[in-house]
């Protein structure tokens, strides 16, 4: 059961650190028998973010890619599973193209990512696969013409690049990721929807009565990063709340002052409205106690500002 909850999380996750840069389709169909892939992505022309954001992520992203989560470490039988998808989603391609009198580019055919937190050294020897020197250690490619690649969460350097892969991982290297994105900047694109789909990680596991070592060690670490959030949304809710009181309350002062002076609200009072309110109440109430109607509109309108 805990193992569908993770394998929804890590979809969620992923469709919404990559809808910025192209079309992600969850559990895509494929051809033939009933299969689906976790993550089908396409990269889109113009992007609004940059992909180093997403760092190895993004590197991974760069080109159309398929990309399979796993929570436990991956079997034989699943790897050749993927390779199947990748194959099958490879033929529909190649009919395409035919079909439109145009050759298929290897640009436009997927790779496959496959994510695992581990893998034995055995399983990568059967598969012969090979490292790259311009790539980080823990991703392992499986023969060009197959474009496809197994990368080992738990192996991968402990850096700012690997952040968004190392959230897929379990126990100690995912609670790691959690605390560092915690501490990411409240202004960075990703932190506060990622926040919010590992509390819903927390909440859907919480619910579960036979719970893993480790998602119980999840759910206790999260617990204070979780409830010290919502003190702090809380915080930032009655000190907004406060701020819109006040500045509510320094408008009616305002428009108070002007109509036991002036009898009324006309248009052209009106607008010197918000830039008086630009003052504070020391500023501007003996200017609207001293200075004539004319005055406060020579001095207040836009024009003269």
């Amino acid at each position: 059961m805990t193992r569908f909850i993770h394998d929804k999380f890590a979809k969620d996750y992923l469709e919404q650190i990559l809808q910025p840069y192209g079309k992600v389709t969850p559990s895509a169909k494929v051809a033939g028998e009933i299969q689906e892939v976790d993550i089908l992505f396409n990269p889109s022309v113009s992007q609004n973010l940059s992909l180093d954001t997403l760092g190895l992520l993004g590197k991974f992203t760069e080109f159309p890619a398929l990309i399979e989560p796993f929570r436990n470490p991956v079997s034989e039988d699943e790897i050749c599973d993927c390779l199947e998808k990748l194959l099958r989603v490879r033929g529909v391609l190649r009919r395409e193209a035919k079909r439109n009198n145009a050759s298929l580019q290897d640009s436009e055919i997927p790779k496959l990512w496959i994510l695992t937190p581990t893998i034995s050294e055995s399983k990568l020897s059967k598969l012969n696969v090979s490292a790259k020197e311009d790539w980080l250690t823990g991703i392992y490619f499986i023969g060009d013409i197959l474009r496809t690649a197994i990368v080992r969460i738990h192996q991968l350097p402990r850096t700012s690049e690997t952040l968004w892969l190392r959230l897929l991982g379990r126990g100690t290297v995912q609670q790691q990721a959690i605390e560092e994105i915690s501490l990411l900047s409240p202004d960075h694109p990703f932190q506060k929807a990622t926040l919010e789909l590992i509390y819903n990680l927390r909440e859907n596991l919480k619910i579960n009565q036979n719970l893993e070592e480790d998602d119980r060690e999840l759910i206790m670490r999260l617990e204070p990063l979780y409830q010290q959030d919502r003190e702090q949304a809380k915080q930032e809710g009655r000190q907004e709340g406060r701020q819109e009181g006040r500045q509510e309350g320094e408008r009616l002062v305002v428009e108070n002052l002007l109509k036991v002076r002036f009898g009324s609200l006309d248009e052209e009072l009106q607008t010197i409205i918000e830039p008086i309110l630009a003052l504070t109440p020391e500023e501007f109430t003996p200017l609207l106690i001293q200075l004539s109607r004319e005055e406060l509109i020579q001095r207040f309108s836009i024009e003269n500002i």
